[in-house]
């Protein structure tokens, strides 16, 4: 029932106007700010000292930052619309070919990313253009939802490796074919995370993305799309960064770990209305933190 009903939504959203949807996500956007209180008292609390705001700062922010959202849900449902043809309507790309060139090499692309502004169209960004595009994706808590959301991103030719199953090693298939993998690093680690300071707090940080490039040689590039003032999307491309091996494996996982969290961070800052404020990005606390070789480094070994 839930899958017909999403699928039944994208096909309301795609039959409507860009600009009417548009609209609605900023009616939908200031009802769920005004109506869902735990999730905005816990946006305007992590905000505040994360970005030095007094409350009535951090509350203006936070309902920006639900329109944004409440957007980036009807643009998902608006996906089967993008094609190769159309898409530049929506979307434009700075330094396609640092993409273009990283994926030359071989190798395959770690795509480092975030929940930034409608990070599933950044994936199309990429596929309209002719790139082949995986990523590792979270199921959500109901499997028909999870099931809607994955046909959707099917329409933009996304091939997602769901997490929890045989993920590593479809992931680590998919690098080997020189494909793009894409990684939502913002997430809380969980207690096998590398512990890094991330908007002024300690947080539980996913090694992913550096285990990934440590392991196939592969360049990783930093990218986001930002939603703009004309209402288009902007995806901005980073310079490539590479792993460095200096022979203490873990080190070098956590040193990277490290440079990758501080693109992210600043990212946030400088678009703090295009971020998932309400995430529970801070749920491991380091007393948590598990002692020894990170399991993740074995983990990447076992699925070669």
């Amino acid at each position: 029932m839930q899958y017909k009903f999403v699928m039944f939504m994208s096909w309301v959203v795609c039959h409507t106007p860009y600009k009417l949807v548009m609209a609605a996500g900023w009616i939908l956007g200031q009802l769920y700010y005004l109506l869902i209180k735990k999730q905005r008292e816990l946006a305007v609390k992590q905000m505040m000292p994360a970005l030095g705001l007094s409350e009535p700062e951090a509350r203006k922010m936070v309902r920006a930052s639900f329109v944004n959202l409440a957007r980036n849900v009807l643009e998902i449902l608006y996906m089967p619309n993008i094609t190769p043809k159309n898409f530049h309507k929506y979307i434009e790309i700075d330094h396609l070919e640092r993409m273009t060139d990283a994926l030359a090499e071989g190798h395959g692309v770690v795509v480092l990313t975030g929940h930034i502004g409608t990070w599933e169209w950044l994936s199309a960004a990429f596929t309209m253009n002719g790139l082949p595009v995986t990523a590792i994706a979270k199921p959500q808590p109901n499997m028909q939802y999870t099931n809607a959301l994955n046909d959707l991103r099917k329409t933009i030719n996304v091939e997602i490796f769901s997490r929890g199953t045989s993920e590593l090693l479809a992931a680590a298939k998919a690098l080997k074919k020189g494909k793009i993998l894409g990684f939502l690093a913002d997430q809380d680690g969980g207690p096998g995370g590398a512990f890094i300071p991330f908007l002024g707090k300690v947080a539980a940080t996913p090694q992913g993305p550096a285990v990934f490039a440590c392991k196939f040689n592969a360049p990783v590039l930093p990218a986001f799309i930002l939603r703009q003032p004309n209402g288009k999307h902007k995806v901005v491309i980073g310079e490539v960064m590479r792993f460095e091996d200096t022979g203490d494996t873990d080190k070098d996982l956590f040193d990277f770990t490290v440079k990758m969290t501080k693109i992210i961070e600043d990212i946030i800052r400088e678009n703090p209305t295009q971020w998932l404020w309400f995430q529970k990005r801070w749920n491991t606390p380091p007393e948590q933190q598990k002692v020894g070789k990170h399991h993740t480094v074995k983990a990447q070994e076992d699925a070669r």
